[in-house]
């Protein structure tokens, strides 16, 4: 089960990033062009919010079946000292609450919002603060402290 749960986290990865861009992308043309905020505009960020709270289950899952999380929480403080621990159990856990907090806050306030101009600007505040988080968190394959590939198990 922890090996499916990790593939599936892993690939709804790129699933958010890619819907979060889109939706920085719909954000910052609406705001240079000042276009109206459309159908389109709205179904890129129903999407990043669809992918994003699925990949944040798969996340939960992930945290309480992980054996590297495991042993984290088994001895904490040796999980603070140890980067890649820390990284797994409370850097990534932490930063991926705050982006889908900032992402959800952002999908709120755009419907709360009295002008397009508001609703795009609105847009690409709060979905850009959360794809910046976003980036950070991922553990990218260049991080080679972190030791993981593009999918598990590469």
């Amino acid at each position: 089960m922890y090996t499916a749960v990790q593939w599936v986290h892993s690939i709804l990865r790129y699933l958010v990033l890619f819907a979060g861009i889109w939706a920085v992308i719909r954000a910052f043309r609406g705001v240079a062009g000042k276009t109206p905020y459309t159908n389109a505009d709205n179904k890129a960020s129903l999407f990043y919010m669809i992918f994003f709270d699925l990949q944040v289950v798969f996340g939960l899952l992930l945290f309480f079946v992980s054996p590297l999380i495991g042993s984290a929480l088994d001895n904490m403080g040796a999980a603070m000292k140890d980067s890649v621990l820390r990284f797994f159990t409370v850097e990534h856990t932490v930063l991926a609450l705050a982006s889908l907090a900032f992402m959800h806050i952002g999908r709120s306030k755009i419907k709360k919002a009295a002008s397009d101009a508001q609703k795009h600007k609105t847009a690409l505040i709060f979905f850009g603060i959360s794809l910046i988080l976003l980036l950070a968190l991922i553990p990218w394959p260049f991080r080679a402290a972190l030791g993981k590939g593009w999918l598990p198990g590469m």
